[in-house]
């Protein structure tokens, strides 16, 4: 059926869309192909597909048109890239990058390279096409576990010494050739060999595993292997040989730990037979420091417990001290509150614990400040507070808070503040002089010296010297008539009437002395330990070596080159306490070795030794004290202007009792013990009191005295008061003996005094060792008048001699007064018992007057120079005391019962303590001595006229 012509409007249309596909015809493959700019891409040695990230894809714009829309390839640029990028569909514009050859991660791990991608053009031949930018692309090999761990060295060695546990012996170490961490890395190591006492670690290190036996096995020889991280174990495994070597243990070697010192042997050797093992280590120095630990001595270390005061004496300081803080006694008791040590064995101390002070009475300190001074001090303080902590502090009693001069601790400074008198004129002056010192807070004892010699003021710090800085300047006082308090351990405030800025720490010894310092030996001296490290070498053995100590000589160092001479100055060094007394105890030991060899690195290290000097207990001596401890003298001597010596024939001794073994062997004879023997030994005292018994000295009418004149020139002081004297000051003990010689008691009143009692103690080392009790009684014989005192038989001139026949045997009867010549205390007493005992004393008068009747005419015969003793008493009226007469008939009885048994026994003798003392005596006063007793016992009366 034949078509029906268009109508014009759709010919138009038709025509318009012909001529708008030809023009679109000419516009084809107009756009260019898009690709990411980077790429990331891992590939695996034994693989060629590269993994990329983003994936490879091309886009174009022209799509989805033939050619021009699709992707025709991706060109790589690059020299040498093993590498190609293939299309995997045009349409879509994937593609995948894939290795050209056999890649291999050990000759390189990653490459960079660029590529572009470019489609089909506009037609099959590719014609006009276009190409896109140039994106970097990254690709990381990925290895594989294709290698082994090999070990660096064919072989390992290695010696150690028995006996010991190493943490390291040696390190084996393998390699591997895999280029990544995953598979070149040795994760662990494994010994091979079973049963062997050594372990490896991760590392390679080989450890033993228990203490190796030179005698069980002298070498071990152990199979090693390796495995990487990939688990693959070392192509071939490795030998180990370690080799034992007996035992040598560098270090000092014959020495004992505990070495004993027994007081009073001088100088010990401490270690006599010492020797450095080195170990045949090649060595160039060795530096040795022997330590001697003796700070919980005391202050510090063993020093003499004397006072203090004696102290500066025997070290030669100027008179003129005064002890602020002497140990608590009757004479000094204001220290007696005053926490302290017992100050026997050791230093006396006092803590003040900040709350705690102590008045000093006024007159203890009587130096005269505007003369050169000292002021010398014991201290152990530690870090404290902020605050002012006053050593001693001289203010104002009342009204005004003043200080004129003291001694404190502020921030570990230790300051001296001095202020002038107002007479100085009102000019600036120094007044507050600094010392900053590390010593003030460490704990430790140290010794203070503050000299001043005004305007310059020097510290003394364990005699060491230091210059205060800064030095303050202020005005002299203002004049006035306020007097000072001076205190030890906190400041007074007048002002306030109460302490302020106490002290907290420990202080001994605290002592104001005038003078100026003439040597620095004498502050050398008060410090110096009595204890120490001595060295002594004979000439030659110390050539080229160098030795130093310390001044406290608690520390010493030797040091050389040579080992044999090191040794022998190790043998040579000592112990030494110069103390007669030790404190006993313990004295901590350290030696710490340095040494160096050629090859630093495999040096030997000398192990430090300890060990300790055990100062043993001190044979305590024994002081006795001795003489006659009851006698009588005259009421005329008590009242003459010497009075009566308490001490005529005092005897001071010291003993020791020591154990000695019996000559023998012990063993052999099981009953041979050892005996006690004691031995006489000389040494000091440093203080003798004597005390009253009884009622107290009254100062009106008796005193003890003593020649001042004497006591000054052996250097001993006296102190006094109702309560007895004191004296004071380290001597021997024939200069005490001496001095207490001198001691005598006067009475000016006696008429009421019939005997008196006194008691004497001495003492060493302050109170360490103390006498035993030595009691005096004397009594005083009043002369009878035979007019006005008829009761008192008239006492012989003889009697005055304190030497008596009966002495001791009256002292056992339980009587008022055991003297047969001592006054009779009332006539009315007397009366009545003459009355009521007449008739028994009677018979007691006739048999004793017929003896004593003839003892006297025998006596008369032989001397004929005592007549004259014989009295007229036929007009005399007697009363007799029945007391007198029942001692002197009870001791006839004695005498002839003593007569009888001379007669049976010839061997013994008959010796009363008075013979005893009067042993010493010329024969003739011996002689005179029997004499008054005999005629004692010759007094008769005629008793015819007596009234009943």
């Amino acid at each position: 059926m034949p078509r029906s012509p268009l109508p014009a409007p759709a010919a138009c249309l038709l025509l318009a869309a012909l001529l708008c596909g030809g023009a679109a015809a000419a516009r084809v493959n107009k756009h260019k192909p898009w690709i990411e700019t980077t790429y990331h891409g891992i590939v695996t040695e034994n693989d060629n597909t590269v993994l990329l990230d983003p994936p490879l894809i091309a886009l174009d714009k022209d799509a989805p048109l033939r050619f021009a829309g699709e992707i025709c390839g991706f060109k790589i640029h690059g020299q040498n890239v093993p590498f190609e990028a293939v299309v995997v569909d045009k349409s879509t514009g994937e593609g995948i990058i894939r290795s050209k050859e056999k890649l291999d991660c050990e000759l390189q791990k990653d490459y960079t390279f660029t590529i572009q991608a470019y489609d089909c053009g506009k037609g099959p031949d590719g014609a006009n096409a276009k190409k896109s930018h140039k994106a970097t692309v990254h690709i990381q090999v990925n290895d594989v576990n294709e290698y082994a761990p090999v070990f660096k060295e064919k072989s390992y060695k290695a010696t150690v010494i028995e006996g010991k546990r190493y943490d390291n012996i040696l390190k084996v170490e393998a390699v591997d050739a895999d280029c990544s961490p995953q598979f070149s890395q040795i994760c662990s190591y494994e010994i091979v060999t079973p049963d062997v006492p050594f372990a490896i670690d991760k590392d390679g290190y080989i450890k033993n595993t228990e203490k190796l036996n030179y005698g069980k096995e002298h070498q071990y020889k152990l199979t090693v292997t390796a495995y990487d991280c990939g688990k693959k174990r070392a192509a071939e495994d490795v030998l180990v040989k370690i080799s034992i070597k007996p035992t040598c243990k560098p270090g000092w070697q014959g020495w004992s730990k505990r070495i004993e010192y027994e007081p009073g042997t001088g100088a010990l050797a401490l270690f006599p037979g010492m020797h450095l093992e080195t170990c045949d280590e090649p060595v160039t120095s060795i530096q040795a420091t022997i330590e001697l630990e003796t700070n919980h001595i005391g202050k510090g270390c063993d020093r003499d417990t004397y006072s203090e005061k004696s102290i500066h004496r025997l070290c030669g300081a100027a008179a003129g001290t005064a002890e602020l803080l002497p140990p608590p006694s009757s004479a000094a008791n204001w220290t007696t509150g005053l926490p302290t040590d017992n100050g026997h064995d050791s230093d006396q101390v006092f803590e003040f614990n900040g709350t705690q002070a102590v008045k000093i009475p006024d007159g203890v300190v009587t130096v005269n400040l505007k003369e050169p001074f000292m002021i010398s001090v014991w201290m152990r303080h530690g870090p404290g507070t902020k605050e002012k902590e006053t050593i001693l502090c001289n203010s104002d009693k009342t009204d005004m808070n003043r200080h004129h001069y003291t001694l404190y601790v502020h921030n570990c400074r230790l300051v001296f503040l001095f202020r002038q008198d107002p007479s100085e004129g009102k000019t600036y002056k120094p007044a507050e002089f600094h010392w900053k010192l590390n010593q003030v807070c460490d704990k430790e004892w140290h010794h203070y010296v503050v000299s001043v010699e005004f305007p310059v003021v020097t510290l003394y710090v364990d005699g060491v010297s230091y210059d205060p800085f800064p030095v303050t300047e202020d005005y002299p006082l203002h004049p006035s008539k306020i007097e000072t308090q001076l205190v030890v351990g906190a400041c007074w405030q007048g002002g306030e009437l109460r302490m302020a800025q106490f002290f907290r720490g420990n202080l001994a010894g605290l002592m104001i002395r005038s003078g100026k310092l003439e040597n620095k030996k004498v502050i050398d001296c008060l410090y110096t330990c009595k204890e120490g490290l001595d060295l002594q070498m004979a000439e030659g053995v110390g050539k080229g070596m160098k030795i130093h100590m310390n001044p406290s000589q608690s520390t010493l160092t030797v040091e050389g080159d040579d080992i044999d001479r090191v040794d022998k100055a190790m043998q040579h060094i000592s112990y030494l306490n110069s103390r007669q007394f030790p404190t006993p105890g313990i004295r901590r030991l350290k030696i710490t070795t340095v040494v160096k060899c050629f090859n630093e690195d495999a040096c030997v290290s000398i192990p430090s030794v300890e060990g300790h000097v055990m100062v043993l207990q001190p044979e305590e001596p024994k002081i006795s004290l001795s003489g006659i401890n009851h006698f009588a003298r005259s009421a005329s001597e008590f009242e003459s202007s010497e009075g009566v010596a308490l001490f005529p024939e005092l005897r001071i001794i010291s003993t020791i009792t020591r154990e000695v073994e019996a000559e023998g062997d012990g063993d052999e004879d099981p009953t041979v013990q050892e005996s006690l023997v004691s031995e006489e030994i000389m040494h000091n005292l440093d203080t003798c009191e004597v005390t009253v018994l009884g009622e107290e000295l009254n100062q009106e009418q008796e005193s003890l005295e003593i020649d001042m004149t004497r006591l000054q020139q052996k250097g001993i002081e006296m102190s006094s008061s109702n309560l007895g004297m004191i004296i004071t000051g380290v001597d021997t003990m024939a200069s005490y003996e001496e001095v207490l010689h001198l001691i005598h008691y006067r009475n000016w009143h006696t008429a009421s005094l019939f005997d008196r009692k006194f008691k004497l103690v001495c003492s060493e080392l302050n109170g360490r060792y103390v006498s035993n009790e030595f009691k005096v009684e004397v009594n005083v014989i009043h002369t009878a008048n035979p007019v006005e005192h008829a009761n008192h038989i008239a006492a012989q001139p003889q009697f005055v001699h304190p030497v008596h026949h009966t002495f001791v045997d009256l002292s056992g009867h339980n009587l008022a007064n055991p003297h047969p010549f001592s006054v009779v205390p009332s006539t009315a007493t007397v009366v009545i018992v003459v009355c009521v005992s007449f008739l028994v004393f009677m018979i007691i008068l006739g048999v004793f007057r017929i003896r004593a009747a003839h003892q006297r005419t025998m006596r008369d015969q032989d001397t004929g120079k005592e007549n004259e003793m014989d009295w007229d008493d036929s007009a005399l009226t007697i009363t007799v005391n029945p007391m007198e007469t029942y001692e002197d008939q009870h001791s006839s009885e004695e005498e002839e019962e003593e007569e009888e048994e001379e007669s049976e026994d010839g061997e013994e003798d008959d010796i009363t303590s008075a013979e005893s003392e009067s042993s010493e005596e010329e024969e003739g006063e011996q002689e005179e001595d029997q004499q008054n007793v005999n005629r004692q016992q010759q007094l008769e009366w005629d008793d015819s006229t007596l009234s009943y």
